[in-house]
């Protein structure tokens, strides 16, 4: 289990996250939702230390860590047990997809080129990229390029992995590929955090739903307590502008 408690971050003057608190059991998969700006990307990003909380606990393997005050070996070691995906794809351009993956695998778990080299390849196949293993970023589309990330995360077999808004910088005709990959990730049984815009992806995939603004968890529930019968006049606000009127009770 992940659990995350009373996080806070301030940019500035600007309190994006407000006592944030949630937690995630083994194996599930949660969708953070919410409008631009409502703190859903600092918070997956606080979880791995891309960003460093100015306050908030973090429960892991039976561990305690103070998110502010965090030690390096502590930092390293959510990292060996995560992935995180981003919506940029976070690949190294002068290196090619192959190459991308192996580089977690070598520099952070120690393994061994031969047998790094074997679980991307093998990760590439499952991805449905293997002939473009020798291929650069520059030479992939969009959609390829966020399956390579895709693929460099399952690779480090991780415990969980953060999506943050995977299909964002996608044409819309990449979108469905990208997502049926990650519907295969989240059938492996892998913990999952997923920052995503997409509704009805998120209806299918997600065992539960948490609807942030403000900086704060406005709502939280099944996919379809909280896209069909919100309880909070901030939520129904949010869906009314997304989602066909008749697609929810009010």
């Amino acid at each position: 289990m992940i659990e995350l408690k009373n996080v806070k971050k301030k940019f500035g003057n600007n309190e994006v996250l407000h006592d944030v608190s949630l937690s995630v059991n083994d194996g599930e998969v949660v969708v953070l939702l919410g409008p631009s700006g409502s703190g859903k990307t600092t918070f997956l990003r606080c979880i791995n230390f891309l960003e460093r909380a100015d306050a908030g606990i973090l429960k892991f393997d039976e561990e305690e860590i103070d998110l502010k005050r965090a030690k390096k070996k502590q930092i390293l070691d959510i990292r060996r047990n995560s992935a995180f995906v981003f919506q940029n794809y976070g690949l190294f351009n002068n290196k090619t997809a192959l190459q991308n993956i192996m580089e977690g695998l070598v520099v952070v778990q120690k393994r061994s080129k031969k047998e790094a080299r074997k679980i991307a390849l093998d990760s590439l196949e499952w991805v449905g990229l293997k002939d473009k293993a020798d291929y650069y970023p520059s030479q992939l589309s969009g959609g390829q390029q966020q399956r390579v990330g895709i693929a460099r995360a399952v690779a480090l077999n991780p415990k969980f992995i953060l999506f943050d808004e995977p299909t964002s910088a996608l044409d819309p005709e990449l979108v469905g590929e990208t997502l049926s990959v990650i519907k295969k990730v989240a059938k492996k049984g892998i913990t999952m955090i997923i920052v995503t815009h997409e509704m009805s992806f998120a209806q299918e995939v997600a065992d539960r739903v948490i609807f942030m603004d403000g900086g704060v968890v406005v709502e939280e529930g099944a996919p379809d307590e909280v896209f069909y019968k919100p309880k909070e006049e901030r939520t129904k606000k949010f869906l009314a502008r997304i989602l066909q009127k008749d697609m929810y009770y009010i």
